[in-house]
């Protein structure tokens, strides 16, 4: 793959990548599937890259701190200290409440900075920006000025042109979300499970109605049997009496 490729000079790239954790979790989302973080890691600076890995930071917006919100951001919590159990760095902003029940937590702002402090600070030879945001292109182009190979992962097909001429690559991840396990949203499973009982009610009562049906006919025979044996009964009683 393309992101795979080794320094022909025998020098293991020193490489630092960037998580828009929003933006990436929303693209694996909608490819209806649930987000693999060590497989993601090892896809971008694993052993079989010929990289070394110097930091992967990954920026993550949580609920607002509110008491509406608490379930949710406790969630959210544990899935940043899972993150953190397993080596990720881990930057975090509270989020502010927004229209229609949702919460905002912009971390472009905080990436870019970081961006530019670490890439001074720890000296990376390539930047990998995880994200299809095209408000990185510019952060991109700063990089690249500064001699780093700046090389963007994300799901090409919804990837912005901005973004794409600004980076020195870009790496694909649509083939390696296809590995990850499919994921039904709980919204979805909900309104399966609904159908799912309306078609079990309709075939229950679509059964009830045919044995009422049958019931109703099987009452209704005796009485036609009778009917027919009326006359038939007269006309014997008639032969009998002449």
């Amino acid at each position: 793959m393309k992101n795979q490729k080794r320094n022909h000079i025998g020098v293991r790239q020193r490489l630092l990548v960037l998580v828009d954790e929003s933006n990436i979790g929303s693209s694996v989302r909608t490819a209806g599937r649930g987000l693999d973080w060590l497989k993601l890691r090892d896809f971008l600076a694993g052993p079989n890259t010929g990289r070394e890995l110097i930091e992967m930071v990954v920026y993550a917006g949580l609920p607002p701190a509110m008491a509406i919100w608490q379930e949710e951001r406790d969630k959210k919590n544990k899935f940043v200290q899972w993150l953190r159990s397993n080596g990720f760095m881990v930057v975090t902003k509270d989020g502010s409440p927004a229209d229609e029940g949702r919460y905002k937590a912009n971390v472009d702002v905080m990436m870019a900075i970081d961006a530019l402090e670490l890439s001074v600070e720890m000296q990376p030879d390539v930047v990998i920006l995880v994200t299809g945001d095209t408000d990185f292109a510019y952060l991109a182009i700063k990089l690249r000025r500064r001699g780093i190979r700046v090389e963007v992962a994300s799901v090409t097909q919804n990837l912005g042109n901005i973004l794409r001429s600004a980076a020195n690559e870009v790496i694909d991840l649509a083939p390696l979300f296809r590995t990850f396990e499919l994921k039904v949203e709980p919204a979805k499973a909900s309104v399966f499970a609904k159908a799912t009982t309306r078609q079990a009610g309709a075939i229950r009562s679509a059964h009830a109605g045919e044995g009422a049906r049958q019931q109703q006919s099987q009452s209704q025979h005796p009485r036609r049997r009778q009917q027919r044996q009326g006359p038939g009964s007269a006309g014997q009683l008639r032969r009998s009496a002449q």
